[in-house]
C-alpha cells in the first residue's frame, strides 16, 4: 500500500486534496452548516466528493505534461493580452457552440448530433439541478403555516416561493425527469450506432464505449422509476427503486475521473486550442524549404521543437535548420532522399 502513495504525483495530489477540502467547506458554509442539508443525500454527496478528487488529480496530472502545459500557458498568454476582448468573445461563442450546442458533431453526422446533443444536454442539466441539491445549497421548504406554499431556499436566502400543482411547481418538481428522458433517448441512439457501425462493432469495446452509455442508462431509468412510483404507486416501491439509484449514481460518480467522461473536462481545453492557432496565424505561418508551401504556423513549429527537447528528441541539424522546418510532405521527401543515399552508397538500389 506504502509502495502505491509512493507512485503518486505528489502536486496532483496536494490539488486534488485541497478541491476535496474546498468542496466539503462550500457544502458547510453553502448548506449553513448543514442546517438545510439532507442527510438522505450523504450517498451522493460522498461520491461527489470523491469525483471531484479523482478529476482534479487525473486532470492536475495531464496538465503537467510538457505538451498540454505548454498548450495552458500559451492559451493564457494570449487571451490575457492586448486582445482580449476580441478572444474573450471568440472564446464565448465556442463554448456555447461547441461545449453546449456540441455543434462540432453535427459536421460528422447529422442524427449523431442529434443523440450527442441529448446526451449531453441532459447530463448538464441533471449536474445543474443535482449538485447544488446535494451540497445544500438549494433547499425547499413549506411556508409556516401554509401546507400548499413552498419557499426555494439559495445558501439558507429565500429565492422565491411557489403553490403545489403551480406549473413553476410542476417544472422544478421534474426537471430531472425531462433530463433523465433526453440521457436516455441519447444513450440509445448512440446504442444504436454502436450495434450498426461497421468501423465502432471493429473498434469498440465494453469499458471505454458501452458501459458509459450502460451506466447513464440505468441512471435514466431508476430515476425515472422513482418519479412514476411516487405518482402512481404511493410509493410501495421507494425504497427499491431509491437504493438501486444511489448504487448506480455513486458507481457513475466513482468512475468518472477514469473513465471515458473525463473528455468532458478536456474539451474545455478546445478553446485553447482555437486561440492558441488564430493566434499563431496572426504571428505568421511556417513555410517548408522544401515545397516552399505555408503549412503550420510558425508559434505552433517553435513550440514544437521546444516541447520535443524537453521529451529528450532533438531534431537538429547541421547549418541551424531543423527537421520539424519541413512539412510532412517535406519529410516524406527527406526519408526518401536518405534511402536512396543509403542505397548508393551500399552499391545497389534494390534487393
Amino acid at each position: 500500500m506504502f509502495r502505491l502513495f509512493k507512485t503518486l504525483n505528489r502536486l496532483a495530489l496536494i490539488k486534488a486534496t485541497i478541491a476535496a477540502v474546498l468542496t466539503i467547506a462550500l457544502v458547510l458554509i453553502g448548506s449553513r452548516n448543514l442546517q438545510n442539508f439532507d442527510p438522505a443525500l450523504i450517498a451522493y454527496l460522498i461520491g461527489t466528493v470523491f469525483a471531484i478528487f479523482g478529476i482534479a488529480y487525473r486532470y492536475s496530472v495531464w496538465i503537467q505534461r510538457p505538451p498540454t502545459k505548454l498548450y495552458w500557458r500559451r492559451s493564457m498568454q494570449f487571451l490575457f493580452s492586448k486582445y482580449f476582448f476580441p478572444y474573450l468573445w471568440r472564446s464565448t461563442k465556442l463554448f456555447f457552440r461547441n461545449i453546449l450546442f456540441q455543434r462540432f458533431i453535427a459536421y460528422r453526422s447529422r442524427t449523431r448530433w442529434i443523440g450527442h446533443f441529448m446526451l449531453a444536454t441532459g447530463c448538464l442539466l441533471a449536474f445543474a439541478i443535482t449538485v447544488p441539491l446535494t451540497f445544500g445549497w438549494i433547499h425547499f421548504v413549506l411556508k409556516p403555516g401554509d401546507e400548499t406554499t413552498y419557499y426555494a431556499l439559495l445558501f439558507g436566502f429565500e429565492a422565491g416561493s411557489f403553490s403545489l400543482g403551480s406549473p413553476i411547481a410542476f417544472i422544478a418538481f421534474h426537471g430531472l425527469v425531462w433530463c433523465s428522458v433526453l440521457v436516455t433517448i441519447g444513450a440509445i441512439m448512440m446504442m444504436k450506432r454502436r450495434f450498426t457501425d461497421g468501423g465502432l462493432i471493429a473498434t469498440q469495446s465494453f469499458e471505454n464505449d458501452w458501459l458509459p452509455l450502460i451506466l447513464l442508462i440505468a441512471i435514466s431509468v431508476t430515476g425515472l422509476g422513482i418519479s412514476y412510483d411516487y405518482t402512481f404507486l404511493e410509493g410501495k416501491t421507494y425504497q427499491f427503486m431509491a437504493v438501486t439509484h444511489a448504487i448506480t449514481v455513486v458507481l457513475f460518480l466513482v468512475w468518472l475521473p477514469f473513465g471515458k467522461f473525463f473528455h468532458i473536462y478536456q474539451r474545455l481545453a478546445q478553446l485553447g486550442a482555437n486561440l492558441y492557432k488564430t493566434e499563431g496565424k496572426r504571428r505568421g505561418m511556417a513555410t517548408c524549404p522544401h515545397t516552399g508551401k505555408e503549412f503550420a504556423t510558425q508559434t505552433h513549429i517553435n513550440d514544437l521543437k521546444k516541447v520535443s527537447k524537453e521529451l529528450g528528441f532533438n531534431y537538429d541539424k547541421e547549418g541551424g535548420r531543423n527537421h520539424m522546418d519541413l512539412s510532412p510532405e517535406g519529410k516524406r521527401s527527406a526519408l526518401a532522399t536518405a534511402h536512396l543515399k543509403a542505397r548508393k552508397e551500399g552499391g545497389k538500389l534494390f534487393g
